[in-house]
């Protein structure tokens, strides 16, 4: 089932806290754009921070004005323009071009998919398949050096992951080999053995490769397009030389390291996550 544009602008709203409008000129941002500040709103909360400074948009502020959704309240039923209420006025406007930003050939209706038990790999990993969700596909290929393997299905591709709002620190540690045990390193329970470092506390972006997992920190907005609420949802491939696997099952953790500096921890983002799809469900 194709997806209004109107409504795909007002997703990428919902996830990135911005005003998304369209423009029939050039984009502001890329699908790389988004996923770096959907991913970095999240680290530098965690980290305490309040803004977050990001190229060609400045500083954005961190403070949540995602309660005061800005398509929860129905349009004042008057003559003349609707007036924006102050969590619309207060989001920046970012622009960007459908045509350039989403790919439709690549849009996916997984809503009626029921896979049972059929198996599918991404870059070795177990893909776990959307089922129930509509996946509008972004603009992403022969965009980065390197070619396009990582978005393939082969050996060489990167493995998929979802990516919900709030999956900080709190989902777990990361698990350390210790290589004092001999020849074949064993993961250590670092949780259960109180080694928390700065090496296995969890300091970065997360991620899951489980949609079930994902949907419980999922986004959800109220459509000025039909009136419904969705849920939404990015998903990504993450290099797997960067992922680390945490203590629990089915969290994947990109690390930045302490003392990186912002234009390090954006660096280490981008080589680690990038999108390809977006996806839409409504609740």
């Amino acid at each position: 089932m194709p997806v209004d544009s109107q409504l795909c602008l007002e997703a990428l709203s919902a996830l990135s806290g911005f005003r998304v409008e369209s423009t029939g000129g050039a984009s502001q941002l890329t699908p790389q754009d988004f996923v770096n500040i959907v991913a970095l709103k999240e680290f530098y909360k965690q980290e305490g921070f309040k803004e977050l400074e990001y190229p060609s948009l400045g500083t954005l502020s961190l403070q949540d004005l995602d309660d005061k959704d800005m398509y929860s309240s129905p349009p004042a039923l008057t003559e003349g323009p609707t007036i924006a209420g102050p969590a619309e006025r207060d989001r920046k406007e970012v622009k960007v071009n459908p045509q350039d930003f989403f790919d439709p050939q690549y849009n996916y209706d997984f809503t009626n998919v029921k896979d049972g038990d059929k198996k599918f790999l991404r870059g070795n990993e177990p893909y776990v398949r959307p089922c129930g969700w509509n996946r509008v596909a972004l603009r992403v290929t022969q965009r980065y050096d390197g070619g396009d393997t990582w978005l393939g299905t082969g050996k060489d591709a990167w493995p998929v992951s979802y990516q919900g709002r709030n999956m900080d620190g709190s989902l777990g540690i990361i698990l350390t080999r210790d290589e004092s045990l001999g020849a074949e390193p064993e993961f250590l329970d670092v949780a259960a053995s109180s080694l928390v470092t700065g090496e296995t506390r969890g300091r970065g972006v997360y991620s899951t490769p489980d949609i079930k997992m994902a949907e419980k920190y999922c986004k959800k907005f109220k459509s000025k397009v039909d009136g419904k609420t969705y849920k939404v949802i990015l998903q990504n491939r993450i290099n797997p030389e960067k992922r680390a696997k945490c203590q629990r099952e089915n969290v994947w953790l990109v690390y930045v390291p302490e003392g990186s500096s912002d234009v390090e921890t954006r660096v280490i983002v981008q080589e680690s996550i990038r999108p390809y799809g977006m996806l839409l469900t409504p609740v």
